[in-house]
């Protein structure tokens, strides 16, 4: 089947009208409400003349025939009424990274080429900033935070446009081949907007599969599967500018059930997502890995909740070690924890649960539907069992490309035997009993925190200060983040500089997630005779 997100929420808001969908400190939106202002912020953007110019017929895998709209946003209400207003009106939204400096947002911005920004006010600043670098920013629109923050020259209020724009039907019917723009650094280097089409992101990782089945077949069934919820809530831990908390979001709607965003909506604060779950009676949760796990077990160290109604706890997107699963079934003892795992360039591919009666494991997991391991020279696929380390691969709902990147589109999505492969650089092994055992990405990225981190960028960062002569950037595992960044750093000859003069000089480049949590000095740096950075000697380093 393939439907576009409109037609799907149309169905589901038909199917569950009174069931809560958004729950966001004294807000508390049904699905009707949802999809209303959704389609008022929808005939909005349409009367201000955004939309679909070229039909996806007419396009290479990393075009776009459609208008660019920029959530830099908070988590909120308005991030997901900012997605769904975008789809009704066959505007492709994006994220931003509320994180980077006015360099990182330029780029962004640029290579996007968006019209329209959704923005908390808080931002109001940094985007006044850039600007006037930006002629193809046309329309912003400011949401009210509480700051009390000056919008920018121009800006139209949110609040004021729902209120003042009926929400009535989109004029201009969606298509299945509508946009999903997902902006991702890793493996891409720079960030790269990987594009989706609609109804192939929501079968892969959005709503359209129930877990363990197969796709929804029609629209009878989404109807149906609206309903199988039974209004049950989730506690969304994550930020929305990153793809694991659009899914997991996207993928309750489909069941009918209502998202709650703490009241803390910039960072996790460990009693606020507790709280919640406690308050809400919510079934299931979503955190990031251990960088989350570990505040919310020391958490539960300090103060008891009443989790009874808590069946499930989903991570994904950063890794999440055994020990702190053992910790939280030991003091969840009724919770399954599910470990999930893919990327912005193939969905949810796999998926490892555990729970007291199967006990924990990390890196183990149970294929989904297209999750594969292709050869490491990309010529054919292996088999379970196959002694052979290859990579990490998704066949079947993949994405079209990276945008305006053709080279980048074709090595990352290669046709092996026919069949269009997406393989972002994940090392793999698939072993005889079936299950696939990922080994991490064959590249210089380092994951923070759920946040992935490009080595060569820090060290462009680090090289700006004049008495840099040369560095190299690499990961150390860190019980709270996953990895951390190291810089290992030889200072030109007779030069001086310290720890703190490097990070200020980087922090004017780069976000601060990605400065290094430490620098380690030494007189040489390692290179090949080719003059490529040896990170495996940079890693002996860091450790």
């Amino acid at each position: 089947m393939d439907c576009s997100f409109p037609q799907v929420f149309d169905t589901i808001a038909e199917a569950v009208p009174d069931n809560e969908a958004i729950i966001f400190r004294d807000r508390r939106y049904t699905f009707r409400q949802f999809t209303e202002r959704s389609r008022s912020l929808a005939n909005y953007l349409t009367v201000r003349g955004y939309g679909c110019s070229r039909e996806r017929s007419e396009l290479q895998g990393h075009e776009s025939g459609q208008d660019h709209v920029a959530l830099y946003l908070y988590n909120g209400n308005e991030y997901l009424e900012g997605m769904l207003g975008s789809f009704y009106a066959r505007v492709a939204p994006f994220n931003v990274n509320y994180r980077y400096v006015e360099e990182e947002l330029l780029y962004l911005f640029k290579n996007s080429a968006a019209r329209v920004v959704i923005y908390h006010a808080e931002f109001a600043p940094r985007l006044e900033a850039i600007m006037d670098d930006l002629p193809d920013l046309e329309l912003c629109i400011h949401v009210d935070d509480g700051s009390g923050t000056t919008p920018v020259p121009g800006a139209v209020d949110y609040e004021d446009v729902i209120e003042s724009t009926a929400p009535d039907p989109p004029s201009d019917e969606p298509s299945p081949d509508d946009l999903y723009i997902l902006y991702t650094g890793g493996t891409t280097g720079m960030p790269k907007g990987v594009l989706w089409r609609s109804a192939d992101i929501y079968m892969a990782a959005m709503g359209g599969r129930r877990f363990g089945a197969d796709e929804l077949a029609s629209i009878e069934e989404v109807a149906e599967h609206a309903k199988s919820g039974g209004g049950a809530k989730t506690v969304l831990g994550p930020p929305l500018m990153h793809g694991a908390a659009q899914w997991a979001s996207f993928i309750n709607f489909g069941m009918g059930n209502g998202v709650v965003i703490p009241s803390e909506n910039k960072k996790l604060e460990p009693h606020d997502f507790l709280s919640s779950i406690e308050r809400e009676k919510a079934m299931t949760c979503t955190i990031v890995g251990d960088a989350f796990a570990r505040p919310i077990l020391d958490q539960l160290d300090k103060q008891s909740y009443d989790l009874s109604g808590l069946l499930v706890i989903g991570s994904g997107g950063a890794p999440l070690s055994a020990k702190n699963k053992q910790e939280f079934l030991d003091k969840i003892p009724h919770v399954t924890i599910l470990d999930s795992i893919g990327s912005s360039e193939t969905g949810a591919q796999a998926s490892n649960p555990s729970n007291k009666d199967s006990g924990v494991s990390t890196g183990d997991f149970k294929p989904a539907a297209g999750a594969c391991v292709v050869s490491e020279d990309l010529t054919r696929l292996l088999e379970p069992g196959d002694e052979e380390m290859g990579w990490f691969a998704q066949t079947g709902r993949c994405p079209l490309g990276y945008l305006g990147d053709a080279d980048k589109t074709a090595r990352t999505f290669p046709t092996i035997g026919g069949i269009r492969y997406a393989v972002p650089g994940d090392r793999a092994h698939y072993r005889a009993d079936g299950s696939i055992e990922v080994l991490g990405r064959d590249s210089v990225t380092i994951n923070s925190g759920g946040e992935k981190i490009f080595a060569e960028e820090v060290e462009g960062a680090i090289k700006q200060h004049p008495a840099v002569f040369d560095v190299v950037v690499a990961g150390r595992d860190s019980d709270r983040w996953g990895q951390e960044v190291v810089a290992v750093v030889a200072l030109r000859e007779g030069a001086t500089a310290t720890d703190t003069d490097l990070i200020a000089e980087a922090e004017k480049h780069i976000a601060r997630y990605k400065l290094p949590k430490a620098i380690v000095f030494r007189d040489e740096i390692q290179r090949s005779p080719s003059g490529k950075a040896d990170y495996r000697w940079a890693k002996e380093q860091v450790i």
